[in-house]
């Protein structure tokens, strides 16, 4: 599956947050990319803040355009808020959710460990990274020790980070499991999802 291998620190610069590469990006250089460095930018129009918010949003779970657009397709399909509910098919996308329980120390890492066979949903082995999670749902890592050696040194590197509240972690097993859908308020509160709706309604 094809995915980004641009330069990383580069994305977390365009859009001022941490999203790829080093998490020290901003102690160097706290400004967008180019060749005119700090300058400061022209005002951006509706279409370029929602272009911009959609492509960080996609950066972030590491999606190309088509994936991404397909998740939205779904969710507008289905009922609720059309951007919450978009929010939700990719928070609970397996590869997030099993960096979300601290086995990976990032997204694309999780990806790997989906797709390399190291990961098991209800006692049976899934391979692909975009296989939604229900409410209900174990997560395990699979019971070999290359699996579980990867999986043991995340979570030891990962300690600071909080587990959302709609995951549960059993850190002996390495198994985990989704009590419920997330909320609004547990999922990134740095996008603007209305945007990326507005957005794709110019379609």
């Amino acid at each position: 599956m094809a995915r980004y291998t641009g330069p990383t620190t580069r994305i977390s610069r365009r859009f001022g947050t941490y999203i790829l590469g080093s998490a020290k990006v901003f102690e160097r250089r706290n400004y967008p990319p180019g060749q005119h460095g700090p300058k400061s930018r022209r005002k951006m129009s509706e279409y370029a803040l929602g272009l911009g918010e959609k492509q960080k949003l996609r950066f972030i779970y590491g999606l190309l355009e088509r994936q991404f657009r397909r998740v939205f397709a779904i969710a507008k399909k289905e009922r609720g808020v059309t951007g919450e509910r978009f929010l939700q098919l990719l928070e609970t996308r397996l590869d997030s959710v099993v960096y979300l329980l601290g086995f990976a120390k990032s997204r694309a890492q999780a990806r790997q460990l989906v797709n390399h066979g190291h990961c098991r949903v209800n006692g049976r082995k899934v391979d692909i990274a975009s296989y939604n999670v229900v409410a209900g749902d174990e997560i395990e890592i699979k019971p070999i020790n290359s699996s579980r050696q990867m999986a043991t040194r995340a979570i030891e590197e990962n300690r600071a980070r909080v587990i959302p509240g709609w995951l549960a972690r059993n850190d002996e097993a390495l198994k985990g499991s989704v009590t419920r859908l997330p909320t609004r308020d547990e999922m990134d509160p740095s996008i603007n999802e209305q945007l990326i709706v507005e957005f794709y309604s110019r379609f």
